[in-house]
C-alpha cells in the first residue's frame, strides 16, 4: 500500500511528482487558450480615458491606491452581489498597466464610478474616517490644494499611443476614432487638443467643488467616477460572456 510519508521522504520522487503536478496544472490553464479566438469580450461603450481621467489614473497609481484596492470583480456570487457584474477583459484593454488583482484592504473599485457623488469622493479622500469610521485608509488632503501638472500631458498621451491606446495624432487617426467611438469621444482623444479638453471637462465636471482652478483632486475624482460605467450590462444576457472565459 502506497504511503504518503514515503513520497515526502524520497526527495527525488517528490521532485518528479511535484513537476508532474505543475505540468498538469499549467496545461489545464494554457491549453484552452489555443482554442479561443479572442479573450477580449465584444462590448459597446469601452473607450480610452479622457486626458483628465488619464491624469487621475496616474495619480491613483502614484499614491499607491492600487496597493489596497483591486479593480477586479471575480465571477463569484458573493462578489457580484456586493460589487456588481464581474470584470471584463474589455474594460481594461486600454489600461497600461491594468489594475487587476486580489489585494483588498479596501473594497474593490471596479464599479465605484457614479456610486457616490463628487462631494462624497472629495470628503472621503480628505478624511476617510469622516465617511467610513472603520476605514484604515490614509488621508490625502494635498490633492485638493495641489494644481494639476499638465506640462507633459501630450507626452503622456503619446506614450500611451505608442503601446496601442488609440489617441489621435493626425486626421486619419481622428477619423478612425469617430468611426469607432463617435464624434464626441473622438474629440476628447485628440492629442493636440488635450490641454483644452482637460480644462473643459474639469470645468464642466467641477469634481473638487472649485471651478477657479484644476487640482489633482479634480483628476482623481474624474477617474474614480468613470470606473465601471462604460459598459451597460443591461444590454447583455447573463451568459453572454461565458464563451470568453
Amino acid at each position: 500500500m502506497f504511503k504518503h510519508e514515503w513520497l515526502e521522504t524520497n526527495v527525488g520522487l517528490l521532485l518528479v511528482f511535484t513537476m508532474l503536478a505543475i505540468s498538469v496544472g499549467g496545461l489545464v490553464e494554457i491549453a484552452p487558450l489555443f482554442f479561443i479566438n479572442n479573450t477580449v469580450e465584444k462590448v459597446d461603450g469601452v473607450r480610452p480615458y479622457t486626458p483628465l481621467e488619464s491624469r487621475g489614473r496616474d495619480i491613483f497609481v502614484r499614491e499607491g491606491c492600487y496597493l489596497c484596492h483591486s479593480q477586479m470583480i471575480r465571477p463569484f456570487r458573493d462578489e457580484q452581489l456586493r460589487y456588481g457584474h464581474y470584470s471584463l477583459a474589455a474594460e481594461s484593454k486600454y489600461d497600461h498597466p491594468f489594475q487587476w488583482g486580489s489585494k483588498r484592504t479596501g473594497p474593490d473599485l471596479a464599479r465605484v464610478g457614479k456610486k457616490y457623488s463628487n462631494e462624497w469622493q472629495v470628503a472621503h479622500l480628505m478624511d476617510p474616517k469622516s465617511m467610513v469610521p472603520e476605514s484604515v485608509m490614509p488621508r490625502f488632503p494635498w490633492l485638493l490644494t495641489t494644481p494639476l501638472d499638465t506640462s507633459d500631458l501630450k507626452d503622456r498621451l503619446m506614450a500611451q499611443r505608442a503601446v496601442g491606446v488609440p489617441y489621435s495624432a493626425n486626421q486619419a487617426e481622428y477619423e478612425r476614432n469617430v468611426k469607432e467611438f463617435g464624434p464626441e469621444t473622438a474629440e476628447m482623444l485628440k492629442i493636440d487638443d488635450a490641454q483644452k479638453n482637460l480644462l473643459k471637462q474639469a470645468q464642466e465636471g467641477n469634481y473638487d467643488g472649485d471651478r477657479t482652478n484644476v487640482t489633482e483632486m479634480d483628476a482623481l475624482v474624474a477617474y474614480l467616477q468613470v470606473l465601471g460605467t462604460m459598459v451597460d450590462f443591461s444590454k447583455y444576457d447573463d451568459d453572454n460572456f461565458v464563451k470568453y472565459r
